[in-house]
């Protein structure tokens, strides 16, 4: 059988078929289909013929799928290359003789930590209700999200702790959960007085009021506002994402009887008329975003407590985008923190 140098034309599909293999692979392979069965029912001389035809159309499509799987290899590989010379996460312990525990906290570092002998901006980035300080890298990709943020230009390079604020049960939700000072849990006092020593004692972190913000999610968001109220001093931005600001009035029952009792009474909405106007002056020297979906059941509060503090003339920004209080709503929050704490940075 005649075999042209460079391709094979079949009259009767009116197809040609290039020797390398690269293009008209449809009807390559729509070729092989149709004579496979007549192949091996009726194997005469001129169905040899054909068989070897699908012989040779079964190579180039073998050597046409060898090359492809070479070249996405190598971009694989390339793209791995460039993943690894990005931002890390590491997770650290450290004992709190406060709450008389072992604690662990991740560490997000930019890339080019290690050798460029520089000291960043620090962000507190704190997870929610059932969270852990794996939460953020482990649900959220926020990793890739931040490399991705510093590479645009959108933000800063910048450390990112990402503290433990879990219950002792399996569940996370039990004994001992949450931002706030209860009985038995001073985890306030522990990340104003340990937590943050250690961190920016530990890693090159600039370590001034200028250079640290927090954010947070639902229970982090929570903590957030809690954290830059009470410690207006500390930080330069504070970004409390589909954050709980009201009182609750039904709480799951596997949670603990006094952090059930601090969740209803510690309604931020409430307390703010309160607030001296010392305490009022002081918060206004921090940055707010407020950060929440249209279908998330805590909006209500964002929006009242927002309203209550541009009454007060603060420089609040909000954003309701829509969403509710689910993850991919958080994914797409954090590219917008990153950005605004890193224009507070720059301001200070």
């Amino acid at each position: 059988m005649y075999i042209p140098a460079h391709g094979t034309y079949l009259p009767s599909f009116r197809t040609y078929i290039p020797s390398d293999g690269t293009k008209n692979l449809s009807p390559i392979i729509m070729i092989f289909v149709v004579y496979q069965q007549q192949i091996f029912l009726n194997l005469t001389p001129a169905t040899g013929k054909l068989y070897y035809l699908c012989w040779l159309i079964t190579k180039h499509i073998r050597n046409y799928m060898m090359k492809k799987a070479l070249f996405l290899t190598t971009i694989f590989m390339c793209f791995f290359i460039v993943a690894q010379a990005s931002g890390k996460v590491k997770t650290v312990s450290i004992k709190s003789d406060i709450l008389g525990c072992t604690k662990y906290y991740n560490v997000y570092f930019p890339d080019g930590y290690k050798t460029s002998g520089k000291q960043y901006p620090v962000l507190y980035l704190l997870h929610g209700l059932s969270g852990t300080h794996e939460t953020w890298a482990q649900n959220y990709d926020m990793a890739r999200i931040v490399n991705e943020t510093i590479e645009s230009g959108m933000c800063h390079p910048m450390i990112i702790i990402m503290p433990d604020a879990s219950g002792e049960n399996a569940r996370h939700c039990g004994r001992h959960t949450g931002y706030q000072n209860q009985e038995g849990w001073a985890y306030e006092d522990y990340f104003f007085n340990e937590l943050i020593p250690h961190v920016e004692k530990t890693y090159r972190i600039i370590g001034d009021r200028a250079h640290r913000a927090i954010a947070g999610l639902s229970m982090g968001g929570h903590g957030t506002f809690m954290y830059a109220s009470h410690h207006p001093e500390m930080f330069s931005s504070a970004c409390p994402m589909s954050a709980r600001l009201t009182g609750v009035t039904e709480v799951d029952e596997d949670h603990d009887q006094a952090y059930i009792d601090d969740m209803k009474n510690n309604d931020f909405v409430k307390k703010f008329p309160t607030y001296s106007a010392e305490k009022i002056k002081a918060m206004k020297t921090v940055r707010w975003l407020f950060d929440c979906g249209d279908d998330d059941k805590l909006l209500d509060g964002t929006l009242k407590m927002y309203m209550l503090m541009r009454e007060q003339g603060f420089n609040a920004e909000l954003r309701v985008r829509n969403g509710g209080h689910a993850q991919r709503y958080w994914r797409d929050s954090l590219p917008l923190t990153l950005t605004f704490v890193s224009i507070g940075f720059t301001e200070h």
